[in-house]
């Protein structure tokens, strides 16, 4: 199935993949279509809370804990007999993976170079990650994303071709891991090994005044990489840091069709409201296609699979069925990285199986979203108003419907009103924002719009309240402030809000 992209001259022949191959879906009927372009519409009075609003992640939207374990639970409606899968998943996840040769044959094979041991190391709580808080702090919930642009002589990959077709050459940005350094930047390595550099964050302060006479500081981050090992660093090095983001909801986000994700896109801006969403394409190492990204900061993964499969390959060093390699990120350029014993070829195979890949796939995919907090409460629904007249909702977008998914296995996740806060579509966040790091067919100043559901909760599940790809920003205040390009004007209307509205707008944010 295909969406025509009808009207756009040179490009009218040129198509979208819409299809899911990820899902196995039920077409909806025309009654269903009917009734959900109805439930998801932007409400028109917001005096009261909307029918299910509490329930940010449908049926299996659980109840807050009241600690850091909000973020950790199964939904609601896990059938009993996947609960077992669950925690299985969970203690994959949790694992601190040892480097070869091990007696601990189902736990070898970490590294050579990597940023974490676990992927709890990263998601901590299942929550959101942080930059380092000071000097000597090394988080490893952060990291640099790294790349080179690609030589014009380079040959082009099946997905470069691709987006050459649909966007034109000129429009189409084509990078490549940078040699001697790979994809990102690891800090960490085995013994007889150097790690490949260290990180360095500059902050300089910039004030904003807003009216009411507040005046907030926000932080503006430079990076640096210190005691690089593996040669000199060149001079069109491209980097972009990257915080973990939270791990609630991925499942649902993953079951929303990719059509309706697709009709919400507006790259052209025909509407006129300034607000022109795309959708980024990436190239599926399980379905071997172009499919619609939707995961990490600029959607550059299709499906919670294969984001699970590159954060072990390229965070731990973790091969798997889908990053066959197991000296993870290591380029031919690092020869004793490649060299070095890896946990491949015993009976796993890989150093993480396709069965233990399925069991982390399923409870990625099954962490539920905790329950909103005082919905009915006045202050709240005065800021989910204003949410919506600043234009935020514009790109939060705020409720979808999942596909109806066939199978037990999918019981959590089929027909479910969700209300994540999000387009999935990648958005111009202006010069402020931009890491100037293509990916896929995001540029340098595009965005996903991240999820905010759950939001409120940072402090309590994570221990911080930075947010942003980067962590730059403090408060939720602070992030709001550092938006521009598309979402320029909901900025600026934030910045003249009276101080009474703001906070309103603030404790709506809040209570996600």
């Amino acid at each position: 199935m295909t969406l025509s992209l009808a009207g756009q001259g040179a490009l009218a022949q040129t198509t979208l993949p819409v299809s899911d191959p990820h899902l196995k879906t039920v077409p909806r009927t025309e009654a269903e279509t009917a009734r959900i372009a109805q439930v998801t519409k932007l409400a028109s009075d917001v005096t009261t809370p909307e029918a299910f609003e509490a329930n940010s992640g449908g049926a299996g939207t659980v109840a807050d804990t009241g600690d850091d374990r909000a973020f950790s639970l199964p939904p609601a409606t896990l059938p009993f007999d996947r609960k077992l899968d669950f925690e299985l998943g969970n203690a994959l996840f949790m694992k601190l993976w040892v480097s070869s040769p091990s007696s601990t044959k189902a736990s070898d094979g970490l590294g050579p170079l990597y940023n974490a041991r676990s992927c709890q190391s990263c998601h901590v709580n299942d929550g959101r990650g942080r930059p380092p808080m000071e000097d000597a702090d090394r988080s490893p919930s952060m990291f640099l994303r790294l790349s080179v642009p690609a030589a014009d002589d380079a040959p082009a990959s099946e997905l470069e071709h691709y987006l050459a077709a649909l966007d034109g050459e000129a429009a189409t940005a084509r990078t490549r891991p940078v040699p001697g350094y790979g994809g990102q930047l690891q800090d960490l390595s085995l013994p007889g090994l150097a790690p490949e550099g260290r990180m360095q964050i500059l902050y300089e302060e910039i004030p904003v005044s807003l009216a009411g006479g507040e005046v907030i500081t926000l932080r503006q981050p430079s990076y640096a990489i210190a005691d690089p090992a593996y040669g000199a660093l060149p001079e069109d090095l491209q980097l972009s840091p990257r915080v973990a983001n939270p791990m609630i909801g991925l499942g649902l986000l993953e079951a929303i069709p990719a059509a309706e994700i697709l009709a919400a896109a507006d790259p052209e801006d025909r509407d006129g409201d300034g607000i022109s969403g795309r959708a980024n394409l990436v190239w599926s190492r399980r379905f071997e296609q172009v499919m619609l990204g939707r995961f990490g900061w600029k959607a550059g993964e299709p499906t919670v699979e294969e984001q699970s499969a590159a954060a072990f390959h390229g965070d731990i060093g973790i091969s798997s069925p889908l990053f066959p390699t197991p000296s993870g990120d290591c380029t031919p350029e690092q020869a004793a990285c490649r060299n070095a014993p890896n946990g491949a070829g015993d009976a796993r195979g890989d150093e993480i199986d396709q069965a233990g890949l399925d069991l982390v796939t399923f409870y990625a995919q099954n962490l539920a979203v905790p329950a909103r907090r005082d919905v009915a409460e006045p202050e709240v629904l005065r800021g989910k108003a204003l949410f919506a007249a600043a234009g935020c909702a514009a790109c939060h977008t705020p409720k979808h419907v999942t596909a109806r998914l066939e199978g037990a296995e999918n019981t959590t996740r089929s027909f479910q009103l969700i209300w994540p806060y999000s387009d999935l579509l990648l958005h111009d966040m202006g010069a402020g924002l931009a890491d100037k790091r293509p990916e896929a067919r995001a540029t340098g100043r595009e965005w996903r719009t991240a999820p905010l559901w759950g939001i409120g909760l940072t402090a309590q599940v994570s221990g911080h309240t930075t947010l942003l790809h980067d962590g730059r920003a403090r408060s939720l205040l602070e992030a709001i402030l550092w938006h521009g390009g598309e979402a320029q004007a909901a900025r600026d209307a934030v910045v003249q809000m009276p101080p009474d509205d703001r906070a309103a707008l603030i404790r709506f944010l809040e209570s996600l």
